[in-house]
């Protein structure tokens, strides 16, 4: 038993964070338990005879009951909140996880008792609580939103009504505190916005008001790309199999890739997928604003981008750990997202022999990327001219994602696919876009005027990135 709890202690929180959530539940079931049924919770340090981490729980006589059964079962819930209060103090007091609900268990407890306890006391001190943390878990779900009071779930067919246990905005923001406390953030009317990543590499964004004037807002996104492989995208019609093949070629060829899209089209998914092709004796180092790669591979670096504190000190950008990552002797250097003047730095080291990078970047369509990457450049400084030239030099493809709402019993096809696979060159300053391949929703695809282009790159024959009459 030692070692199936050990398992799971190794991916706790830090103790800090623990003390800190785990404080905040106590307080939070005790009064729970106290409200329900009149049970006395008394704190009894060094109590003998039954009582479990000094707190000692005494229930009342219970009424007599017309019905046994339903009597038996109120007791068994509420002993069940005895063993998840006495874990959360336990994890309070600066326990782990694992040791914790090993010792709080009902003694004789089976190992499918222990491992329900500990997956809720689990998910309580990682701040969601065990109903969303439910929701979460579902290897369909992909998006939680809250507003406020309401909720809603994608669980790839666009956003549906969840129903949550949030009965007014206090508890929301409470939720949010928990969570954002669980990520190591701070969230507070002083800084009312956090960026975080949860326990399992669910996203967190939570706003409180103001500025939000909606009351309080979190965004959760899971972490569905480390299930997902090419194999299991092509089946599910994400990417048809030409472009699949191609995919595959630009990996085995070291291809330096771009991959655009909208929000939540599935960039990181794709990205994560592709990776896992990556020969295992290579080395990967992902740099991310918060944690969200996972792909299935032996040999992965992450580093995550931090924030400055509310004094404004300590923070590290992204810029700065491009940098870092240099010397950190990559074969693949990849890039989560890039969003500001790190679009620089991305260039500069895909110039500079690191050879099957790859990048993310938030654009409508393939046609678009040039537009973007003339932005981000300018946020760096970096003149037009610059900006494409250093872009044609790098980057062998554009890869593009496209979403769509699904409506049940009308489409049939994906909600998120591969659409447009194009090439870059550059006209005097300005940098343009060729489109190679594109694929409607529905599998069928057209090539355009860069396939050629693209099929040299693919066959290792073309000199260099830049095309043929490129000025």
């Amino acid at each position: 038993m030692s070692g199936f709890m050990g398992g799971f202690s190794r991916k706790t929180l830090s103790q800090e964070q623990i003390r800190s959530t785990g404080s905040a539940f106590v307080e939070e079931r005790s009064v729970k338990v106290r409200t329900q049924g009149g049970v006395r919770m008394g704190a009894r340090r060094g109590a003998q005879g039954g009582a479990r981490n000094g707190t000692r729980v005494e229930r009342p006589p219970a009424a007599h009951s017309a019905d046994p059964r339903g009597e038996a079962v109120e007791q068994k819930v509420f002993e069940q909140e005895v063993f998840e209060q006495d874990a959360l103090a336990r994890i309070a007091s600066g326990q782990g996880i694992g040791l914790a609900v090993r010792q709080a268990a009902r003694p004789g407890a089976g190992i499918r008792e222990m491992s329900e306890l500990l997956e809720k006391v689990t998910s309580i001190a990682a701040g969601t609580g065990p109903e969303l943390a439910r929701v979460l878990v579902d290897p369909l779900t992909s998006d939680v939103l809250v507003n406020s009071t309401q909720a809603w779930v994608d669980r790839g067919r666009g956003l549906e009504p969840l129903d949550l246990p949030l009965d007014s905005d206090e508890q929301t923001r409470a939720l949010a505190v928990r969570m954002a406390a669980a990520c190591g953030r701070r969230l507070d009317d002083a800084s009312p916005i956090v960026d975080g990543s949860l326990p399992g590499g669910i996203r967190l964004h939570a706003v409180l008001p103001a500025p939000s004037a909606s009351g309080t807002l979190l965004s959760l996104r899971t972490a569905r790309a480390a299930g997902m492989g090419v194999d299991d995208m092509i089946e599910t019609g994400s990417i048809t199999p030409e472009i699949g093949r191609i995919l595959r070629n630009l990996v085995e060829q070291r291809a330096n890739v771009l991959v655009s899209g909208a929000t939540g089209s599935g960039k990181t998914t794709l990205l994560a997928a592709l990776l896992g092709l990556v020969p295992a004796d290579e080395r990967i180092i992902c740099i991310e604003e918060v944690s969200e790669l996972s792909p299935d591979h032996p040999h992965v670096i992450s580093l995550v981008e931090r924030k400055a504190n509310v004094q404004g000190q300590g923070g590290i950008p992204l810029s700065e750990l491009v940098r870092a990552a240099m010397r950190m002797r990559p074969d693949r250097l990849v890039l989560g997202e890039c969003r500001g003047p790190e679009v620089r730095d991305v260039l500069l080291a895909l110039n500079t022999g690191h050879d099957g990078g790859w990048a993310t970047i938030h654009a409508n369509g393939a046609n678009d990327v040039p537009a973007r990457l003339h932005a981000l450049g300018a946020l760096a400084g970096m003149s037009d001219a610059a900006v494409a030239a250093q872009a044609v030099a790098a980057l062998d493809a554009v890869v593009h994602m496209q979403r769509a709402p699904v409506r049940s019993g009308i489409d049939e096809g994906p909600g998120r696919w591969v659409s447009e696979i194009a090439l870059l060159r550059r006209q005097g300053s300005e940098l343009l876009c060729d489109l190679a391949i594109k694929a409607t929703r529905f599998g069928k695809c057209e090539h355009g005027p860069g396939w050629e282009d693209l099929e040299k790159r693919l066959a290792g024959s073309a000199s260099g990135r830049e095309p043929e009459g490129s000025a």
